[in-house]
């Protein structure tokens, strides 16, 4: 079964019913959106129970952690830990981006392990093991690549990045462009390196039918990679990422033909006054398929802080409309993140999308905000920091700074608190 040939029969499945329940939205909106390609299901058919997460337009903005081995660093145990951590924390999903291990074993724990949907990159074990097994990346073949996605489809993967955009002519566009980062996604940094060696075209973009083939055998949700995002804000929205941009576009019209779900993934690095711009670029050439971005972190300045400057980006970029935000650690661009940033990384981006949720108007995104302030005017401390996001990390806060639960004021202000002292003059609704 899949869900878009499904919805445009007219009808509403399993999983679109409990997408609309945990939306608090009608089964028909759902069905309406999947028909359209402006909501998508991450539910592979192979039937693994799984918390089912729709993802676009009218629903609440999601928010991924990307787990995984490096060479370099961690375990298949550390990697599991970082994945219940980041469920608990409030992460829709998680994408496995290993690339040290045994990357099948590691897979399987985690589909076993998680009820999350999850997502992969299989051109990240296709280079693995042509780097081990065939001396070099550039040693890949067309079947690995292939073989690679099908494999990750059958085993149960509920979407998975292609990097289809990138073609022979925006490698040549590319060498002209003079930019700062250059390449920094590593799957087009795989694909491009493997082009100009062999001079031949992206197989994943001149076997584009297989690849929807694939996707539809499994109604694995294909996520059209951004091979050429900007990894400096001095070159977003350059030529080279709308060149990209404009062919997805036409990809995502293709898989929408053979009834694929299809997300675009979208910048990267881009200042604060452009992100508006890309999400309404991606929501026009795209046809409003969902758009899931990586951050967008805003400056290049903050290493150890990227975690916040991607909220900061992440909350405007889910207000103009972005649908799917990808979390970053305050490791991004240092080293693998430890449990405890994945933890923070979740948090903060779930900040982000509860802000974008507010600005965009989704369905009680703001009662949330009015339960915690009716709480923190009667001062009930308790049931205040229970219903904040992170209430470990509240009550750590009040903890440390002397409150306690007899006094009904906190050491911020003490016995000058404006709320107490008002209480008695303009009493709240609640109290009268």
């Amino acid at each position: 079964m899949m869900q878009r040939t499904e919805a445009k029969k007219g009808n509403i499945t399993r999983e679109m019913h409990e997408v609309a329940r945990n939306e608090g939205v009608s089964g028909e909106f759902v069905r309406d959106g999947v028909a359209a390609g402006s909501i998508v299901i991450l539910a592979n058919n192979k039937g693994r129970k799984i918390k089912v997460c729709g993802v676009g337009s009218g629903l609440r903005t999601k928010v991924n952690a990307n787990i995984g081995t490096s060479e370099d660093r961690s375990t298949l145990k550390e990697e599991l830990k970082k994945a219940m951590v980041a469920e608990e924390s409030g992460a829709d999903t998680l994408m496995d981006l290993s690339l040290g291990g045994a990357l099948p074993e590691i897979r399987k724990a985690i589909l076993e392990e998680s009820r999350l949907p999850l997502g992969t990159v299989p051109i990240y074990e296709t280079a693995v093991i042509a780097a081990k097994e065939k001396q070099g990346i550039i040693n890949m073949s067309t079947d690995d690549m292939l073989n690679a996605v099908e494999e990750h489809a059958r085993v149960g993967v509920d979407f998975v990045t292609i990097h289809a955009g990138i073609t022979l002519e925006s490698v040549r566009r590319l060498k002209n462009e003079n930019r700062v980062a250059g390449v920094v996604s590593r799957g087009g940094a795989f694909l491009v390196a493997w082009m100009l060696h062999n001079n031949d075209e992206n197989p994943f973009y001149a076997y584009y039918d297989r690849v929807l083939e694939i996707a539809e055998g499994y109604d694995m949700t294909l996520s059209l990679g951004d091979g050429m995002r900007p990894g400096a804000i001095a070159d977003a929205t350059d030529r080279t990422q709308i060149q990209e941009l404009l062919i997805l576009g036409k990809l995502a019209e293709r898989a929408g033909e053979k009834g694929v779900q299809v997300m675009i993934e979208g910048p990267g690095h881009v200042p604060l006054n452009q992100i508006e711009a890309n999400v309404v670029l991606e929501k026009r050439i795209c046809k409003n398929a969902p758009f899931y971005v990586l951050g967008p972190l805003v400056t290049d300045v903050a290493p150890g802080y990227d975690h916040i400057v991607a909220a900061i980006g992440g909350a405007v970029a889910g207000a103009a409309g972005a649908d799917f935000l990808c979390y970053v650690t305050a490791s991004e661009h240092l080293g693998l993140p430890t449990v405890v940033e994945v933890k923070e990384g979740v948090i903060v981006a779930r900040i982000a999308a509860h802000v974008a949720d507010i600005a965009k108007g989704i369905k009680g995104a703001g009662d949330w905000d009015t339960q915690i302030s009716k709480l923190r005017r009667k001062r009930e401390w308790k049931k205040h920091i229970n219903l904040s996001i992170d209430p470990e990390m509240a009550r750590r806060c009040w903890e440390k700074s002397g409150g306690r639960p007899d006094r009904n004021v906190c050491t911020m202000c003490g016995e000058y608190c404006s709320l107490k002292m008002l209480d008695q003059l303009l009493p709240s609704q609640d109290s009268r």
